[in-house]
């Protein structure tokens, strides 16, 4: 089976207001609805997750009783951990314990703040994952990367041709995900930015799915200004 995981538990600091990110208006709906439509699109899905901070659990449930009714069953709401991989760790279990244990179950993991997602990037992400077991989606870094040892001075510059930003959607076999990330040890755990470092700290292969640069992350109060003119535009 094909499950779409959208990762909603952000507390969004960075964005200065009362409600996290996720639920702020684009274009008169929440951006999670925003993003989450984008999936219910995709015909290869089977069902859909969303992790969230549990204090955000009763609103999430209200903004798909009003604008995705008619898919509410299909949608799973699971409170989240401590952080991010803790979170997608509770959604894996929850799937689990929905449908069973099976090699033959694959997590298209989102951010729920990345609204632009394609239906291409999707189903090349559902397409590449049944073959390799972990994808990331990237863009090439058009910027000279700065890698910085004491955060004051240039400790080396590596080759742009050999660097890639990440995005999402990141995808993975859901056994070998669990697996590997149940081998890590707590510190590895701590380190941990994404879900397909988990891979990269075993040596497991990740293939690159290609990005955009319209799949912008919502960040900030300037991100949100630049989503709302992309999306009027859409």
């Amino acid at each position: 089976m094909i499950f779409a995981v959208i990762m909603a538990g952000g507390s969004g600091t960075r964005m200065g207001g009362e409600l996290p990110k996720q639920f702020l208006p684009l274009c008169g709906k929440p951006v999670v609805i925003y993003t989450l439509e984008k999936f219910l699109k995709c015909g290869k899905i089977d069902e859909y997750y969303i992790g969230i901070n549990p204090g955000w659990k009763e609103l999430m449930e209200e903004l798909i009783a009003e604008h995705v009714p008619d898919s509410a069953k299909k949608i799973h709401i699971v409170c989240g951990g401590g952080d991010r991989n803790a979170t997608l760790y509770n959604v894996i279990k929850a799937i689990e314990a929905d449908f069973g244990v099976s090699k033959e179950h694959y997590i298209i993991t989102h951010d729920a703040v990345r609204p632009f997602v394609t239906q291409q990037m999707i189903e090349e992400n559902i397409e590449l994952v049944k073959i390799s077991g972990a994808v990331d989606t990237v863009v090439p870094a058009k910027d000279t990367i700065i890698e910085s040892e004491d955060g004051a001075t240039v400790s080396a510059i590596p080759d742009r041709k050999r660097m890639y930003q990440s995005q999402t959607p990141q995808s993975f076999n859901l056994s070998l995900l669990k697996e590997t990330y149940l081998s890590l040890s707590e510190d590895e755990k701590a380190v941990l930015t994404d879900a397909c470092r988990i891979c990269v700290m075993r040596n497991i292969p990740v293939t690159l799915a290609k990005g955009s640069d319209m799949n912008i992350k919502i960040t900030t109060p300037g991100d949100l200004i630049i989503a709302q003119a992309i999306a009027e535009e859409a």
